[in-house]
């Protein structure tokens, strides 16, 4: 993915973000020169990978198979083990219409996936079978905004604005906006994206960035070869 795409792509997602009346942190408008005067100041955000993140899970394939998200807060996998400290998560997602976030589960992490606004979200869920892989004969019990509902294997659930879904370690799912762009909300437990995605089909996490053009922010992907 060219820089210059990923400009644009966070302008865009500013301006939708903010069409709902949420606020991204000031960090978020950090240019790269100001995180780099200020590294001192950043360890947390850099140690958490807090901040921008696109991926076309490097596929260059963004509109058809694509995610962009913000971390706005995560603590770490010492807090988790320990049970003390910030042992939770949360981040704020776009996902267009018909763009695919591919079959995957987590490890570890617990997650309520929220239907902030925009058009409805489509989640496709499978249980896991004994080998850990999606089991399409096996019903997926949910838990939707605390109240409980049996999927059938592949079955999509559709989550209107305000609705939400807990997907727990094991969940297979994959997502999209259906009828249109979708802003969502996850709060979870610790949030490793390094460690903590398995996909079901073998493709990465993170794009493949051509830089064409300086960046206006940095991803989180930046963080290691432009902070270090």
């Amino acid at each position: 993915m060219k820089r210059s795409r990923v400009n644009d792509i966070v302008r865009q997602a500013d301006e939708f973000i903010r069409s709902f009346g949420f606020r991204l942190p000031p960090f978020a408008y950090l240019s790269p020169a100001d995180m780099q005067r200020r590294r001192d100041q950043l360890g947390t955000i850099i140690n958490a990978r807090l901040g921008w993140d696109i991926t076309d899970y490097g596929e260059g394939r963004f509109d058809e198979m694509g995610l962009f998200l913000f971390t706005t807060r995560n603590g770490s996998l010492a807090d988790l083990k320990s049970g003390r400290g910030m042992c939770y998560a949360e981040k704020i997602m776009i996902s267009r219409q018909d763009q695919l976030s591919p079959m995957h589960r987590h490890l570890l992490k617990t997650e309520d996936i929220i239907n902030r606004g925009g058009a409805k979200l489509a989640i496709q869920m499978f249980e896991s079978d004994a080998a850990g892989r999606p089991d399409e004969g096996a019903l997926v019990p949910v838990v939707c905004d605390g109240m409980a509902r049996t999927l059938g294997g592949g079955e999509t659930l559709i989550l209107e604005p305000g609705e939400s879904v807990t997907l727990h370690p094991g969940n297979w799912h994959a997502f999209w906006g259906e009828g249109g762009d979708v802003l969502i909300g996850e709060v979870s437990t610790v949030n490793d994206d390094l460690t903590d995605n398995l996909f079901r089909e073998p493709i990465g996490r993170f794009s493949n960035i051509e830089e064409d053009v300086d960046p206006i922010h940095l991803l989180v992907s930046d963080y290691e070869s432009w902070l270090s």
